[in-house]
């Protein structure tokens, strides 16, 4: 089909208040808007302002009355319990209207804040609708997080209520949430009254007499009580929800997103960025921790009338490699949106694909892929072994949508590997200098965003417009820091080559580490890799090749590490100056996938490092310490991470 992409942008550039009051006719709301954006409201405008409406009503509510009740909604798929479960719409209402009974006869009001401390399973869902039906404001916190990091998020939110279970499964062990729990309050200052606790079978825990409540239980008699608790309007730029990320001074950021303008913008994306049809099948296979699992495993396919698959399990080792297969050929799944991370883990393990042959992958019609730059050598290998388009797509947990695309519903664009895509409606990127000055097409730079940002993106952080300010606005006046480096090429394509703190100044050279990642990941032994900038006397800075190889390669490691040094010289030149290249067993990330090359960094150099919270792993950086000592480096990094 003839995209309609720039037919779609042209009427967003004209009149973006016209465009977006249409989109906004797909959600239903209890009183209008009174203006489609005010630009004198809040940090830099509010969406939808003067309207009412409530995000459980239009995720489920409306659906069921509309003729979707007995659709399937939700596809529950644990391997690692071996549990599945269908729910329909309707199912899931009568869960949400009993649960939010018992949020409500705990005091939860509209504005009250809840949090959210849960493994991969429905109930964390069900929890934020249940929330978004009483007007509260939840914060899911990714289950597991050590006691401390959730401390800090109480602390901050200041929660009436936190919803939590005894524990997690993973691959190989079952992680204790209760006790986590437990200790982050005993850590932070704020106290919540009242504990909702989800008791799995695989570990069940003590609750504290007063304080916990047993999930299940109250979630029972609330239904046996025919207790009915009506959606409650909350104002269209009313926060939702809080989501934290890692503050560089330790303290997390609570980036906020409102109600109206993020139901917009969710339910547009739906089919015309990722072309799913109401009814048809999504497969997300993030966390419902992450921005990514919040919109497209529970608010998006919702909203959109669809059926999402919330799968409690991994790429590999569930039972392999082909876990995403079987369940795309089990529940019939039209997309796949993953990490890259997650797809160079399915390389690594079968190379070859030969798990893909065991399945029916007829439904099957796009993976998309985001979270951390997608590299081309493993787009190019999804494309063959897969024989679908892969889209690669870029955004942020601030942006709370794709701000760059290739739009599958308007009809996709040629495409170009390495970029995430072009610039999606509401999204004026540019790139810019150090002083805000426009650089010329394909001149790296920083990637920024004029004002205002869309519908759905965030309009401040959490009690701190302040922080959000100097965070966000005040380096490049006019527009939002994104802290990205890229490119934009002469047909408009973005090329998001890594935070701008991952660009390295070599003897003055300022060079990308994602470019030459790009040629590292070539190599045909090479699973992923990471290239890191050191500490150099003479240059300031030289770059460090951190890879992994390919499951089954019997090939000694120096002979490897002298031909990436030689594929980079080649393709890029001398001035990469990458002359050293360590063959390691995998490579640190954080639980979500991306890799933590700052920590890498500073362990490199000697520097002081901490564990982050978020390493899915901490005994990886002991063994990239051990390969790093083999080759002169890090020595004495070890003892300072403190």
């Amino acid at each position: 089909m003839t995209s309609q992409y720039h037919e779609t942008m042209a009427a967003w550039r004209k009149n973006p208040e016209a465009f977006f009051g249409e989109v906004a006719k797909e959600i239903d709301w209890f009183t209008p808007w009174t203006k489609v954006f005010d630009p004198q409201a809040g940090v830099y405008g509010h969406w939808f302002t003067g309207g009412t409406c409530n995000m459980c009503y239009n995720a489920l509510d409306r659906h069921v009355a509309g003729g979707r009740a007995d659709q399937t909604a939700l596809i529950y798929d644990s391997p690692v319990t071996s549990t599945k479960k269908h729910y329909t719409y309707r199912e899931i209402l009568d869960e949400v209207v009993a649960l939010a009974a018992v949020l409500r006869a705990q005091g939860v009001e509209k504005g009250d804040r809840v949090i959210i401390y849960m493994p991969m399973v429905p109930e964390a869902g069900f929890a934020m609708l249940a929330c978004a039906r009483l007007g509260a404001i939840h914060s899911v916190v990714f289950g597991g997080f050590a006691a401390k990091e959730l401390a800090a998020r109480i602390d901050d939110a200041q929660p009436k209520v936190i919803v939590s279970a005894s524990c997690g499964i993973e691959t190989t062990r079952i992680v204790d949430y209760k006790p986590l729990l437990d200790q982050a309050i005993a850590f932070s200052s704020a106290k919540p009254p009242a504990c909702i606790i989800l008791q799995r079978p695989q570990k069940p825990c003590s609750l504290v007499e007063g304080r916990d409540i047993d999930y299940a239980q109250a979630v029972s008699n609330a239904r046996a009580a025919g207790t009915k608790v009506d959606c409650v309007p909350v104002h269209a730029p009313d926060p939702l929800y809080i989501l934290y990320t890692s503050g560089t001074t330790g303290k997390p950021k609570g980036v906020v997103h409102d109600t109206g303008g993020l139901m917009v913008m969710l339910k547009w994306t739906m089919w015309h960025e990722f072309g799913v049809k109401p009814g048809e099948v999504f497969f997300c296979s993030s966390d419902v921790g992450w921005i990514v699992g919040h919109h497209y495993i529970v608010y998006g396919p919702l909203l959109h009338g669809a059926t999402s698959i919330l799968y409690e399990g991994k790429p590999v080792g569930t039972p392999d490699a082909g876990a995403y297969w079987r369940v795309i050929a089990e529940h019939g799944a039209v997309g796949l949106f993953t990490a890259p991370t997650a797809f160079r883990a399915i390389k690594k393990e079968d190379p070859e694909g030969l798990l893909i042959k065991n399945y029916d992958l007829s439904k099957f019609r796009n993976l998309f892929l985001a979270g951390e730059r997608g590299d081309p050598e493993t787009i190019k290998w999804a494309e063959n072994k897969l024989g679908v388009p892969v889209v690669d797509h870029w955004w942020q947990t601030e942006s709370g949508s794709p701000i760059s695309h290739n739009p599958v519903g308007l009809g996709m664009l040629p495409v170009k590997y390495g970029s995430p895509g072009v610039p999606m409606p509401g999204y004026d990127v540019k790139v810019v200098d150090d002083n805000c000055d426009p650089v010329e097409a394909g001149t790296l730079g920083n990637v920024v965003i004029r004002l205002p940002l869309p519908p759905g993106a965030l309009p401040t952080l959490w009690q701190a417009d302040g922080r959000f300010r100097e965070a966000y606005l005040e380096e490049f006046p006019g527009y939002y820091k994104t802290a990205d480096a890229g490119i934009i090429d002469d047909d408009g394509y973005i090329f998001i080559m890594s935070r701008t703190d991952d660009i390295i100044n070599v003897a003055g050279h300022r060079l990308s580490t994602g470019a030459m990642e790009e040629v590292v990941a070539a190599h045909p032994n090479v699973a992923e890799c990471a290239v890191i900038g050191i500490a150099d006397p003479l240059k300031g800075q030289v770059p460090l090749g951190l890879v992994v190889l390919n499951s089954g390669v019997d090939r000694d490691a120096s002979e490897v590490e002298r031909e990436v040094v030689q594929l980079v010289r080649e393709r890029i030149g001398a001035v990469a100056a990458l002359k050293q290249v360590i063959v390691i067993k995998r490579l640190p990330k954080t639980r979500s996938g991306k890799i933590l090359r700052a920590t890498m960094q500073k362990l490199a150099d000697q520097q002081e490092w901490t564990m982050p919270a978020t390493i899915d792993d901490p005994l990886i950086m002991d063994e990239i310490g051990e390969a790093m000592s083999r080759h002169g480096l890090g020595e004495g990094a070890q003892a300072a991470k403190g």
